[in-house]
């Protein structure tokens, strides 16, 4: 299995971890769970963490994996917790409170260190494992009669010919519903090689309207860089 690391030249030194397994668990997690939701824009910005996943991985059932709520997805988690030091030796993590998530049906993993507090960094860690599967897992996409899925609709600018009255105003990436509409579209580019032309035409929007709406987003942006990347195509800068 293909892995990439995604981090910040941050270096953790494991001393102890436990494991617990949620898979196939009904039950609710047993610990105070915090929404993620307020976390969702420290998940590219926050210092100090580490991302792991999978590459490309593709499942016929992932485009159900960000509508679960956050118990729900915890059940499909692998759960360790560790202890970790920060830069310079500096022992931040003097408990195991630094978290880290792995998805059983996709295999990406997800972890955050950064916090003292064992439930925050379970929070942050789920909400990175959200952005990861949207950045990761792709869906298939029919081209033949188009038409952009809802969350896709939300995140278009005004000047989208395919924007209906009842999709609201745009949403950028500090939304939590950003990510739905991050995963679809890079779906669709996907499924066009990369071409922001083509995706563009099919979205009812300009080549420049496009590109500026990837650019919104640090780690949208770079996921599309690497597939042009890998057809010889050049960046978006």
């Amino acid at each position: 299995m293909a892995t990439a690391a995604m981090g910040g030249g941050f270096m953790n030194q494991i001393m102890r971890s436990n494991t617990v397994s949620l898979v196939g668990k009904a039950a609710a997690p047993p610990w105070p769970w915090p929404s993620s939701y307020f976390l969702v824009s420290l998940k590219r910005k926050a210092i100090g963490f580490q991302l792991y996943c999978c590459s490309n991985t593709n499942n016929n059932n992932s485009n159900t994996y960000l509508t679960l709520k956050d118990e729900e997805l915890m059940r499909q988690c692998e759960l360790n917790t560790f202890k970790a030091s920060g830069p310079g030796g500096q022992h931040r993590n003097k408990r195991e409170s630094a978290v880290r998530l792995k998805h059983l049906p996709t295999g990406i993993i997800a972890q955050a260190v950064e916090d003292r507090s064992q439930h925050m960094n379970r929070a942050s860690a789920l909400a990175r494992l959200r952005t990861l599967i949207a950045l990761k897992v792709r869906n298939p996409v029919s081209l033949e009669s188009y038409s952009p899925p809802p969350e896709l609709l939300q995140i278009l600018p005004r000047n989208s010919t395919l924007r209906r009255s009842d999709s609201g105003p745009q949403i950028g990436p500090n939304n939590p519903k950003f990510i739905l509409g991050m995963q679809a579209l890079l779906d669709l580019i996907f499924a066009v090689d990369g071409s922001i032309s083509d995706a563009a035409k099919l979205l009812g929007m300009s080549t420049g309207a496009l590109s500026r709406l990837i650019q919104l987003d640090d780690s949208l942006r770079k996921a599309v860089n690497e597939l042009r990347a890998s057809k010889g195509m050049k960046p978006l800068k």
